[in-house]
């Protein structure tokens, strides 16, 4: 394993100051992991405003988060996950997919949701 890759419930925790999900990160951080955030996941929980200033500063704080941008290949390959998969959700795709690509384990809230897209994606619960 070389790092996180977060979906939207992940970044709900991180927002909630939830200490398990936060001694997690501390680890990865540590380790050098890698901590990835697709935009699909950061979209879907993404409010503005004053209420989200915790999630901000973890965004824009540590050298190991980095936002992963969906490009034109992406949202096809996504697109595409959903259609051999049988589900519709192209942002659990995005966070399957930018998972697979760099050998990460996926920090989740939902784990039956991405299990469906993916069965054998290493997943820590939160």
């Amino acid at each position: 394993m070389t790092g996180l890759t977060l979906d939207p419930g992940a970044l709900i925790a991180v927002e909630r100051r939830d200490r398990r999900k936060r001694v997690l990160l501390d680890e990865a951080e540590r380790a050098g992991w890698e901590i990835t955030v697709p935009v699909g996941p950061l979209a879907q929980v993404w409010r503005g405003g004053p209420r989200q200033a915790v999630l901000a500063r973890f965004l824009a704080s540590a050298d190991a988060v980095r936002a992963v941008e969906w490009d034109v290949p992406s949202a096809r390959a996504a697109g595409v996950l959903c259609g051999r998969t049988g589900t519709a959700d192209v942002v659990d795709a995005s966070v399957v997919l930018c998972a697979r690509e760099r050998g990460h384990r996926v920090v989740t809230s939902d784990p039956g949701d991405l299990s469906a897209v993916d069965p054998g994606l290493p997943l820590t619960v939160v």
